[in-house]
Formats: structure tokens, sequence, C-alpha cells
């Protein structure tokens, strides 16, 4: 009698056996690893196919931020860490602030380093850190899972949905949050080498959906002006580094200019770049800023 897995796995396009990998333990090293990495090549393909859902979420979340509110991500596993990581670096990266891009993981914070997986089968505990997150109907939550129907993730949404929010959700099969999702990203990367393993093609292609929502968001929001991030926080010395070279670049000045326009800017990147194209002082570039939204390239167009 042969064993096989439940109906309901066997339903789950992420856990379907891959037939290119049946033979893994077979191969040997440089085969073995070539194999698995070969793999790997749907899952940019798989993302392309959902960049129109990409960018409704893009402009969804663009909205909220623009007015007030805040982005939450839940996950639990990969896909919470994953959620994690992005919001973590929103604040160093785009100068955002920390309360306005969260994220929860099943099991809370130990679950980044220890494995809970029992954690995700809570839709109760899902409902409880929604609630934790006081969601408003001004926020958007966005809930990453692969299966589509890990109840910690649905718990958390439906929670948001009847508390008003806007809610994404980012999936790997055919099926699951769209009837509590206003957009579902499904991203269909296929069985896994390994099979069931979704922190591999399923979790690569959520760590590329969730590098696309939030730095396009941040684009949108004039966070960026051309392909440079002048709203870093120059927390270190490799992001002090990095903003200096931005405001020399875009202030066309020398290295010591820059500098000295980073000091008098209170280390505000854009601001010095300001200070410096339209001579102004920190008050008066800051004002100027303010008056454009946030948008350096409007404030350098603006009559002052």
């Amino acid at each position: 009698m042969s064993m096989g897995f439940t109906k309901e796995f066997n339903r789950l396009i992420t856990e379907e056996r891959n037939n290119n990998t049946k033979d893994l333990d077979l191969l040997d090293t440089l085969e073995l690893v070539q194999r698995v990495q070969g793999e790997d090549f749907a899952v940019a393909a798989a993302v392309e196919k959902v960049l129109p859902e990409i960018a409704k979420a893009v402009d969804l979340i663009t909205d909220r931020l623009k007015n007030g509110g805040r982005v939450i991500y839940f996950g639990a596993g990969t896909s919470g860490r994953l959620g994690v990581l992005d919001a973590t670096e929103c604040s160093p990266t785009f100068g955002v602030d920390f309360e306005q891009v969260q994220a929860y993981i099943a099991g809370g914070k130990d679950a980044m380093f220890r494995s809970f997986e029992n954690a995700e089968d809570s839709e109760e505990m899902g409902l409880n850190d929604a609630n934790h997150a006081g969601i408003g109907n001004g926020d958007v939550v966005i809930g990453i899972t692969a299966s589509g129907h890990t109840p910690y993730v649905i718990g958390a949404v439906r929670k948001a949905k009847e508390l008003g929010a806007a809610t994404i959700g980012i999936i790997n099969n055919t099926d699951g949050l769209q009837g509590i999702c206003d957009i579902v990203i499904c991203a269909i990367t296929g069985p896994e080498a390994l099979t069931g393993s979704t922190r591999m093609k399923a979790g690569t292609a959520q760590k590329m959906i969730l590098n696309l929502l939030s730095t396009c968001t941040m684009v949108r929001l004039g966070k960026v002006y051309e392909n440079l991030m002048v709203d870093l926080k120059p927390t270190n010395e490799k992001l002090r580094e990095r903003a200096v070279s931005i405001i020399s670049i875009l202030g066309e000045v020398p290295r010591h200019l820059a500098e000295g326009a980073l000091v008098a800017s209170q280390n505000k990147t854009k601001t010095a770049i300001l200070m410096l194209k339209r001579k102004l002082g920190r008050a008066q570039a800051e004002e100027l800023l303010t008056k454009c939204g946030g948008s350096l390239r409007k404030a350098l167009l603006a009559s002052i």
C-alpha cells in the first residue's frame, strides 16, 4: 500500500512533488546544486505575471500612507520573517517612522530565531495580534502565506477587514485569502525542489514581491530621487557615507562640502541637497519640502 499526503495537501501546488527533482539523493554535489538552483528560474517569471496586481497594491498602500495610515504585515514561519525583514528595513532606507511600517509574526519575536510551527495554526492568535496592532480604517494589512490558508494569517486579515483596513494577500497557490482581501497577489511558483519547503521558491517570490511593494511605494511617496534614497537615515558609518555621496552627487559639490551640509541639515539628506542647490538655510529648505509634500524634485523646481 502506497503512502501519500492528505487530500488537502495534494490540493496545494506548493505541496505537490516536483517531477524534476525526484532523484536529489542520487546526484553528485554539482548536479545537486544545479538541479535545485534550476528551479529558481521559475520564480521571476511567476512574479512578472502578477505585476498588475502589485501595481494596484502599490497605489493602495501609497494612498493610505499619504493620509497617515500604516502598513502592517502578518505572516508565519518564513513568510512572517520576510515581513519583519521588509518592515525593519523601511526606516533606515526611506526615513519612515518605525510605527508606519510594522510586522507581526506568529509566535512573536522569539519566532524570528526559533521555529514555533504550531503558532501558525491559531486563527485566534492572528486575531489577537491584529487587535494588539490597533488597526484602523486608514491602515493597510498585508497577509503573507504560501499556502493561502494559514489560520494565523486568516485570523489577522479577517479582523483587519472587520476594523475597516484595506487588505492585501500574498500567496503562492491558486486559492486562499481571495474572499477577505481587496487585492490578492498570487505568484504560482509551482512545486518546490524539496517537496513542501516553501522557504525556497515561494519564499523567494514573496521576498521579490515585498521588495517591489515597499520600494515602489516609497518612490511614489517622494522618498527617492532618480534612483537615490534621499530620505535615508545615516545611523551608521556605511549609511553616513552613502548620504554624503548622494549629497555630493546631487548637490554637485566636493565631499567636504557635502559633509558640512549633512551636519547643517541635522542629518537630513534631502534637506542638505536642497540647501546646496537652492542656497537656502535649513529652516527654509524644510519649509519648502513641506510645501512640496516631501518631494525633492518638486522642491528643486518650485518658486520660493
